[in-house]
């Protein structure tokens, strides 16, 4: 690739030249045989090949390590190298249709998060290989983003900058899922410093569970399926009773994915959703956060049935039950997942204050 370079939509975002190339020169220009599209692969504007189009855009001027950097960069969005439609010079195309002429900020702040998570990984992981897990990546992506919000630490360690020092990072495994490995130093209580140590997290993004309640009744919807973790732990029963539950996905907000996934799961159209808990539910291991919901809904008998996407492979059923059955199912084990198990005990101490209401 020649040392400068056009670009446009995405690619052409201030902030994202900023993180990747630092302060690169850049000039305004407009390419014929270009027309800026929605991509496939997410809520934003790529360029695409297009008889008689026009695309406004910047031209880069670029470095040999800033050229290398924004491949990396670029690819890993999915988007290819290629020349441009007159032969004046190389560009960077993604894949898709539909006219989108602007990238909205939570949309462009999710993409940065994105990038500062894999440009790390220069040089040790295949740019295709991480376009491959694009959207996987962009849900951890924004789970970082929430976790970025101070929580509250009135007994535990307040975090400063510097608390913690990485000397390495590693990806040895990305699919759906991913495992990332750390090379880690942290303050230790008395100040010094542990020696450089190995960490390894399994990464998910965040997801929610929610368990519609109808007061009036008593009554709970929980859902049935099969779930890996039993399978693969050799668990003589696969099948898992739990609340309705999903990932967040990269564009919506915790209480957007719980009214999705009770659509998906169960066919039930939510309005209130009360809070009851945010948590890790293994910190030593996982990144998985989780929000945890009751809804309060109108239960008839009937609304329960067999649901989920053919896209996914779900098979889920729904179980219409009184409060007190779902209390024998965690008393007995049968109900044995957290996010259940806690609902379940919330709804304990505040059903009587939600029946009275």
């Amino acid at each position: 690739m020649a040392g400068h370079v056009f670009l446009a939509g995405l690619a052409a975002e201030p902030a994202v030249l900023r993180l990747v190339l630092g302060e690169p020169e850049v000039k305004p220009a407009q390419v014929a045989g270009l027309v800026l599209v929605a991509a496939d692969a997410g809520p934003w504007p790529v360029a695409v090949c297009a008889v008689g189009g026009t695309a406004a855009g910047v031209v880069v001027q670029l470095t040999g390590a800033q050229e290398s950097r924004l491949d990396f960069a670029l690819r890993a969005l999915g988007m290819v190298a290629a020349d441009l439609p007159d032969g004046a010079g190389a560009t960077y195309l993604g894949q898709g249709g539909g006219v989108m002429p602007a990238t909205a900020p939570d949309v462009l702040a999710v993409i940065l998060a994105y990038l500062e998570d894999v440009l790390p990984l220069q040089g040790q992981v295949d740019a295709a290989t991480l376009a491959r897990r694009l959207s996987p990546a962009l849900v951890r992506a924004a789970s970082k983003l929430r976790a970025r919000a101070l929580a509250p630490t009135d007994l535990r360690r307040a975090t400063r900058a510097g608390d913690i020092v990485t000397q390495a990072q590693r990806l040895p495994y990305a699919k759906f899922f991913a495992v990332e490995e750390y090379d880690l130093s942290w303050r230790r209580f008395d100040g010094s410093f542990s020696p450089p140590t190995t960490r390894a997290a399994f990464v998910s993004g965040d997801a929610v569970t929610v368990l519609p309640y109808d007061p009036k009744r008593d009554l709970v919807l929980v859902v049935e399926q099969i779930r890996a973790g039993p399978f693969a732990r050799g668990d003589g029963q696969s099948w898992q009773i739990e609340a309705i539950a999903g990932r967040v996905d990269p564009f919506e907000t915790p209480e957007q994915a719980a009214r999705r996934e009770a659509v998906e799961e169960a066919g039930l159209t939510l309005t209130d959703l009360i809070p009851v808990a945010q948590y890790y539910p293994s910190p030593g291991a996982k990144t998985e956060f989780l929000y945890s919901y009751v809804a309060l809904t109108a239960l008839p008998d009937g609304c329960a049935g067999v649901f989920g996407l053919a896209e996914e492979a779900e098979d889920i059923r729904g179980h219409l039950i009184s409060f007190d059955r779902l209390m024998e199912l965690v008393a007995s084990g049968e109900a044995a997942n957290a996010p259940l198990i806690l609902t379940a005990l919330w709804l304990q101490r505040e059903r009587g204050r939600l029946r009275a209401g």
